[in-house]
């Protein structure tokens, strides 16, 4: 009977623990499910969702292994104390990870970016799909996903080109030292008065830059739409090089 007792004794609370951990782990799934569509109901920053919605798993999750531990009879104040214990070598393992925890923190108080903006960072460049507790995921224009730790993300330079609404898109041609310099200055005033997505305020700038070895350098500035940008740049290059035949003009090279 002491045996029966003394299975009964130490089975029953295993039992309950493994039951209370299936349930609730089922709970949390559904849970996470109505958080989520309320979440996406709301409006929510877009930066915001998917790590609320992270922290809210982790937190349950968390709870969940406490209650767990009780049920197995295992006295909280003796947890507190192994957690106390292996505090330091838990910090050192994870110091990575709490590193893009706190940088994730930094990102979403900071807001250099947010969901839909194009940045570079960390030697990396791309449109931001989600802002995650230790990652950031980028899509980049060949549609790759780019995952970049918090850490180094938050400690380095970010470069946000969605911030303003405008960009200024830098030409620089280079022509013979036997073409006249008026000459070239209208052929490139033509082409970008001409164009229908540059904008006229502020004016597009054209002056002769610089006497280099084998050509005279003349650098074109001129202000578009931030969506505009790469459209502008092409168009441009392509219509400089098409006027300039036309014209007699010669791009030098060494």
């Amino acid at each position: 009977m002491n045996w029966i007792t003394f299975f009964i004794d130490k089975a029953v609370p295993v039992v309950m623990a493994i039951l209370t951990l299936i349930i609730g782990l089922s709970l949390i799934k559904v849970f996470n499910r109505l958080l989520t569509k309320q979440v996406e109901k709301s409006k929510m920053d877009e930066s915001l969702k998917p790590f609320i919605l992270s922290v809210f798993s982790v937190v349950m999750k968390i709870l969940l292994i406490i209650v767990v531990i009780g049920i197995l009879g295992i006295p909280t104040a003796s947890f507190v104390a192994v957690i106390g214990a292996g505090s330091l070598a838990i910090g050192l393992a994870f110091q990575g990870a709490l590193s893009n925890l706190a940088g994730g923190v930094l990102l979403l108080t900071m807001r250099p970016f947010k969901v839909g903006d194009y940045i570079e960072g960390s030697g990396y460049s791309g449109t931001v799909k989600a802002i995650q507790i230790l990652y950031t995921e980028l899509i980049t224009p060949d549609n790759k996903m780019i995952y970049i730790p918090n850490g180094t993300l938050s400690n380095a330079g970010i470069v946000n080109y969605s911030v303003h609404d405008t960009r200024r898109v830098d030409f620089t041609f280079g022509v013979g030292y036997e073409t006249d310099t008026q000459h070239v200055l209208n052929v490139l005033e033509g082409i970008l008065n001409n164009h229908e997505l540059v904008m006229s305020d502020p004016e597009p700038f054209i002056r002769l830059s610089a006497h280099g070895d084998s050509a005279v350098e003349y650098v074109a500035r001129v202000w578009v739409k931030s969506e505009d940008y790469w459209t502008v740049y092409f168009d441009v290059l392509q219509e400089v090089k098409k006027s300039f035949d036309q014209e007699g003009i010669s791009i030098s090279y060494p």
